[in-house]
């Protein structure tokens, strides 16, 4: 329904829209007090591998969360493109040249590099509630509201790049006990995540039609960056 605020108003442009979700970047988690105490080489080995195994909760959440988008989704162009942000992060299928191979499980190669095993990390010992909580509210969230706010919601991609790129750097400089392969999830999104974050706003840009609609995914995109700092309050939190 109309909002008292939106009713009536007019249409952002194109240009507006799209300032108006990059307005919201200074509510990522790049700039949350953990990310800054991993990035500056101050967090110990059991810090590291509580982060690892609740960001792998997320990362695992990101393909049914991608799943329920398609399932909304009437647009068959808009699902072509999203159905291969699933076999990213799931990995391929018996008949592709690297069946299984995706952006789950190279996380569970940063879990297993930084001393847990897969057990630990694929029986969810160590996901904390807080963590919990957030995350499946992500999901539930795209599972529920309209198709375009769900994709605007993930539009946290417009933000992640330049934080992944310094990731590898810092991690690799204050942690060289990480094995190489520990990194592959950061090196093979760093080859997407551009391209995708334009693919995002470009859909979300051409479908949201009315300002209402413009102000929901912007609403939307907020909602997901709460969502990644409450994954790091409760790691901060139980650190």
């Amino acid at each position: 329904m109309p909002t008292p605020e939106t009713s009536g108003a007019t249409t952002l442009t194109p240009a507006e829209f799209t300032a108006r979700l990059r307005a919201l970047s200074p509510r990522y988690w790049d700039r949350h007090p953990f990310h800054l105490r991993l990035h500056e080489g101050r967090l110990g080995k059991h810090e590291l591998q509580l982060w690892a195994a609740n960001r792998w909760y997320y990362q695992q959440a990101i393909p049914r969360k991608d799943a329920a988008i398609l399932a909304n989704c009437p647009d068959v162009e808009v699902r072509r493109v999203w159905r291969e942000r699933i076999v990213w992060h799931d990995g391929g299928g018996p008949g592709d040249d690297r069946p299984g191979e995706g952006g789950v499980e190279n996380w569970l190669r940063l879990a297993e590099a930084v001393g847990l095993t897969r057990e630990e990390v694929l029986d969810e010992r160590h996901v904390l509630p807080g963590v919990r909580f957030a995350v499946d509210a992500y999901v539930t969230f795209a599972r529920t509201r309209p198709w375009v706010e769900a994709v605007a919601s993930g539009l946290t991609e417009m933000f992640s790049r330049g934080l992944m790129a310094r990731r590898l750097v810092d991690m690799r400089e204050h942690y060289p006990w990480i094995a190489e392969e520990g990194f592959a999830y950061f090196t093979a999104r760093l080859e997407v995540v551009a391209d995708e974050g334009k693919s995002t706003v470009d859909i979300v840009v051409r479908n949201c039609r009315t300002r209402e609609q413009q102000e929901a995914a912007v609403a939307a995109l907020a909602f997901k960056c709460d969502v990644l700092r409450a994954v790091l309050d409760a790691v901060d939190y139980y650190s």
